[in-house]
């Protein structure tokens, strides 16, 4: 069975194989474990930008598949992200309290560690006690599982409510962006427990790995992350490539006719809404600690829209498509927002590629939309049936 489907889907080989070999490439170039010729922040630049990949890869799957234009799959990633931040938080903050405590004249109890803890975690937010949603945050097994469970219940709950309503269309994707908005609103309070505006920083620094460099810990997170995109690749294509994928693919042409067909399409749509909720999540619990930071202006419902744009631009309905658009707009926005473009004085005003990048993205996704509605992905397929003829 998993040999016929391998045979059946040559393009899960071949990109499985292109991942690889970038992997490999990278961390040979790289300063932690090879020539030195990649920086450690542009290996960190390029594990985020595979995490985005995976994020478009579920994209992909609830829109360009299922038909959901979903605005809040960036509220799934940056759950994820808080899930894991506050172990990542956590612990460090316990290491720092027990070092400075360790010279004491008395031992500090476990109750004087827990409340230097809280102080210094929410002192920035006036507070000194540890909010009853840290209760597991000392257990990274727990947080783990929460990345999962929290996002994937989040989803569940409000797939439920959508689905059995029946609300398609523009109406869903409003209440997916007013979701994310709610979210994120909620968040930016102090007494939400998580740092209000000021989030959840530091990150980058992981438990128990102090000695090690980010030179070393970038490649950890490169591989981690390419790990990830390669098996959420290979399920996404194992999903869509049989009876299932027909369901979610007619649901997406014709509801109607799916339902008269006696097809539950509400359990389809909830399941394929509630999976890539989970993989969006597990793509933000990967991003943020290479990014260092989280707080919930990353959950905005801008951040839904942008990744709307790029599964735009790589192609919908064509998982390939998705990598390529996340890849292509997170490299090249990497690239112009850096400040290594170099501006273009025309006399009467300058260019500051900073300032210009958003405008060009539009552009380049009303091109899209216009001269190649199938994307980039489907430039590819253009080319290749070139090639064969």
């Amino acid at each position: 069975m998993e040999r016929s489907f391998l045979i059946r889907q040559p393009s899960v080989l071949i990109f499985i194989g292109l991942l690889a070999l970038f992997t490999i490439g990278a961390t040979i170039l790289s300063e932690g474990f090879g020539l030195g010729l990649i920086s450690t922040s542009f290996i960190k630049t390029l594990g985020k930008t595979l995490c985005l990949c995976l994020i478009a890869l579920a994209m992909d799957l609830v829109w360009g598949y299922c038909g959901i234009l979903s605005l809040g799959h960036f509220a799934f990633f940056g759950l994820g992200g808080y899930m894991i931040g506050m172990w990542l938080m956590y612990a460090r903050t316990e290491q720092i309290v027990i070092n400075s405590l360790a010279n004491a004249p008395l031992p500090p109890t476990s109750g004087e560690i827990r409340d230097a803890i809280g102080s210094q975690i929410f002192g920035v937010v006036g507070g000194s006690e540890i909010p009853t949603i840290w209760t597991f945050a000392h257990s990274f097994p727990i947080q783990l599982t929460l990345v999962v469970l929290v996002p994937g219940l989040l989803a569940l709950v409000f797939g439920w409510l959508a689905f059995r309503s029946r609300v398609t269309g523009v109406y869903l994707s409003i209440l997916t962006q007013a979701m994310t908005l709610a979210l994120a609103l909620y968040l930016f309070q102090n007494d939400s427990g998580l740092r209000g505006n000021n989030g959840l920083s530091g990150l980058q620094n992981i438990p128990g790995a102090s000695n090690v460099s980010q030179d070393t810990i970038s490649i950890w997170f490169l591989w981690a992350s390419a790990l990830a995109l390669g098996l959420g690749y290979l399920f996404a294509a194992w999903l869509v490539s049989g009876k299932f994928g027909s369901v979610i693919r007619a649901i997406r042409d014709d509801e109607t006719r799916v339902r008269y067909l006696g097809y539950s399409v509400e359990a389809y749509k909830l399941v394929v809404f509630v999976i890539t909720a989970v993989i969006a999540a597990i793509a933000g619990a990967l991003y943020y600690p290479q990014a260092g930071i989280i707080n919930p202006a990353e959950i905005a419902p801008i951040a839904s829209i942008y990744l709307a744009v790029w599964v735009a631009i790589g192609g919908r309905g064509r998982l390939y498509g998705a990598i390529i658009g996340a890849a292509f707009v997170s490299l090249i926005s990497s690239w112009f927002t850096s400040g290594q473009v170099p501006d273009v004085p025309l006399g009467f005003y300058t260019v500051k590629w900073v300032d210009w990048w958003l405008v060009l993205l539009g552009f380049g996704f009303v091109l899209v939309t216009l001269f190649a509605p199938k994307g980039l992905g489907g430039l590819f397929d253009r080319l290749v049936r070139r090639q064969d003829a």
